[in-house]
């Protein structure tokens, strides 16, 4: 079968014509089929195809976070324990408003038993944190080294928590006693009626 055969063939009456014409047009036919089936839906399957494939690696990442996360879970729940605790501890180291006046005195008291002179105490008005007040106590002390020592000891030793700030120690002349010039801070925490 030659081209020019191909131009004799009827295509109306195709049953008719040479097999090697029939399997022309049926191949044809069929690349026709699949070329249409291709560009009208299996184009648009392969574009979901990569969508969902991204989407697949995007939630694979997330499903591992969550997975080493949730192996953590027991440990954090844990962890969220011992802070809540420790935080309540420390909680309970911050004076109230009626500890204040009492905290204070202890502190005085604290001095005089370490065997320091008391040349001023005078608390300082108080300053609000973001959960906690904050009221400081200038301290002008005369003692020794050790006396000075033994009453930055106690002072940590208390209940509550005292922190010693801006210390400055001054050398007396022959035969006087060292001064501390010092601020003391104690912390208290804010209730609901404070923030208010």
């Amino acid at each position: 079968m030659t081209f020019s055969d191909l131009n004799n063939v009827d295509f109306n009456n195709i049953g008719t014509a040479p097999l090697a014409v029939k399997v022309i047009v049926v191949a044809l036919v069929a690349a026709a089929i699949i070329g249409l089936g291709f560009y009208f839906d299996t184009k648009d399957q392969l574009t979901n195809l990569d969508t969902v494939k991204a989407k697949e690696t995007e939630l694979r990442s997330t499903f591992e976070i969550k997975v080493k996360k949730a192996a953590n879970l027991e440990e954090h729940k844990a962890q969220l324990e011992e802070m809540r605790r420790t935080f309540g501890t420390l909680l309970r180291q911050l004076p109230s408003k009626t500890e204040i006046p009492a905290l204070i005195v202890d502190i005085s008291q604290t001095a005089l038993a370490s065997g320091l002179e008391v040349k001023l105490f005078r608390p300082g008005s108080e300053t609000e944190k973001e959960f906690y007040a904050e009221k400081p106590i200038r301290l002008l002390l005369q003692g020794d080294y050790r006396q000075f020592g033994l009453f930055a000891s106690e002072v940590a030793a208390l209940p509550r928590i005292v922190t010693l700030h801006n210390i400055n120690l001054v050398p007396g002349n022959e035969g006087e006693k060292m001064t501390m010039n010092a601020s003391a801070k104690t912390y208290r925490y804010l209730d609901d009626d404070d923030e208010e």
